[in-house]
């Protein structure tokens, strides 16, 4: 298994951020495949059904409807095959409570939206790097 088998699943509800995501990706031409999710539930379902396979990295937004992402953190923690899924949030959010909470539930990084700017390059640039030393199973036991 090598590191361009890591799907990004995008927790991602607003369509210009997600675009700009999924370009700087390509700009980047980083050929990792992207799973968009519009919000939490959307997530949990992919994740359920296996659309989303291991390995895989999530790339998640705080304010989504139906089910915001620190719910949809606290629920992905709760599920025994998800509990050690990488997940960085990407927000809007400047809210400190936000930020501990999500750090409570292990998330790997927070990032602002304002500081990374609209090509989001930045942290394209961290995902890529991190998957490329990381070594993530695809198999859980």
């Amino acid at each position: 298994m090598s590191n361009e088998d890591i799907t990004l699943l995008l927790v991602e509800d607003d369509d210009i951020d997600a675009m700009s995501i999924e370009r700087s990706f390509r700009k980047n031409r980083i050929a990792n495949p992207i799973y968009r999710a519009h919000d939490g539930l959307s997530a949990l379902e992919a994740l359920a059904t296996g659309e989303v396979k291991r390995p895989f990295v999530i790339l998640l937004d705080l304010n989504l409807p139906r089910m915001g992402g620190l719910e949809f953190l606290e629920k992905l923690r709760a599920e025994p095959d998800h509990k050690d899924a990488v997940v960085f949030v990407l927000t809007t959010s400047k809210d400190e409570q936000d930020q501990i909470k999500a750090y409570e539930l292990n998330s790997a990084g927070y990032f602002l939206k304002s500081d990374c700017g609209t090509q989001f390059l930045d942290v394209v640039h961290l995902l890529d790097g991190y998957w490329k030393i990381v070594k993530i199973p695809a198999i859980r036991k």
